[in-house]
């Protein structure tokens, strides 16, 4: 059987995968989901790679390495220095060696909007192969305000029962790294490992057509489609279980 290390997104901790843990568990498999220092303004991409790494253990060889979200940036840097089996992506970025998460979606912003973010513009040589992607974030999320909570409600957990709403709102956490987003990813290509993509189709964060064609061109694989919007660990935990422990032993 395999251990799940599960790595959570955005202003989310290891709580996120609670519901989703004793569907693993029951099948099975082995979990482990750790807490990232998000809170930490200051913290690296590397440095949110190294939580994972020291949590592993040295002498499993069947791990599968699960990111949410904001995640997909950091369980790539993950695999590069610890052997897994399989990197699983849920509604997440995808990173592309040598540049940075704003980097891949600078060209949807006007050159004010860019410069409120303190975000230097590139040449657009430097940038032109992201020119065809779909916008990566879903337009309706852009400037929003997730540290309120209405927005949560409305762009994260609008498809959670309501009790798991709630519960999920009163274990949020501030995110202060916003490195995810503005640091230029160190990796020098991505590890030959191999992956799923989870698209969930009502993702009010993640744009679901540009997960479809990141997915394609980045990683070269059919994204597999799940309902539901952008935290299915909450809202849908024994339907993405099924999704995947499949074809896993």
């Amino acid at each position: 059987m395999s251990l799940f290390c599960l790595v959570h997104g955005a202003f989310q901790g290891a709580w996120s995968w609670d519901l989703l843990i004793p569907y693993l568990e029951g099948k099975g498999h082995k979990t482990l989901a750790v807490d990232l220092p998000i809170e930490d303004a200051s913290a690296s991409l590397s440095q949110f790679a190294d939580v994972v790494i020291q949590a592993l253990p040295k002498t499993d060889d069947d791990i599968v390495l699960v990111g949410h979200s904001m995640a997909g940036t950091v369980i790539p840097l993950v695999a590069e220095a610890h052997k897994v089996r399989e990197l699983v992506f849920i509604g997440g970025l995808i990173p592309c060696p040598g540049t940075s998460t704003i980097d891949q979606f600078s060209h949807s912003f006007d050159a004010h909007t860019l410069k409120s973010l303190n975000y230097e513009i590139k040449e657009s040589s430097q940038l032109e192969k992201f020119d065809d992607e779909p916008d990566m974030f879903n337009p309706v999320s852009v400037g929003k305000d997730f540290t309120d909570e209405a927005v949560l409600r409305e762009f994260f957990y609008h498809d959670c029962q309501p009790d798991v709403m709630e519960w999920a709102l009163s274990k949020g956490r501030l995110q202060q790294s916003m490195a995810y987003i503005f640091e230029i990813n160190p990796l020098n290509c991505l590890p030959n490992v191999d992956c799923k993509y989870i698209v969930c189709t009502d993702d009010r964060i993640i744009s679901p057509a540009w997960s479809r064609y990141a997915a394609r061109k980045r990683l070269g694989i059919d994204a597999i489609e799940v309902p539901g919007g952008h935290c299915p660990h909450l809202s849908r935990p024994a339907h993405l279980a099924s999704v995947l422990t499949h074809n896993t032993y």
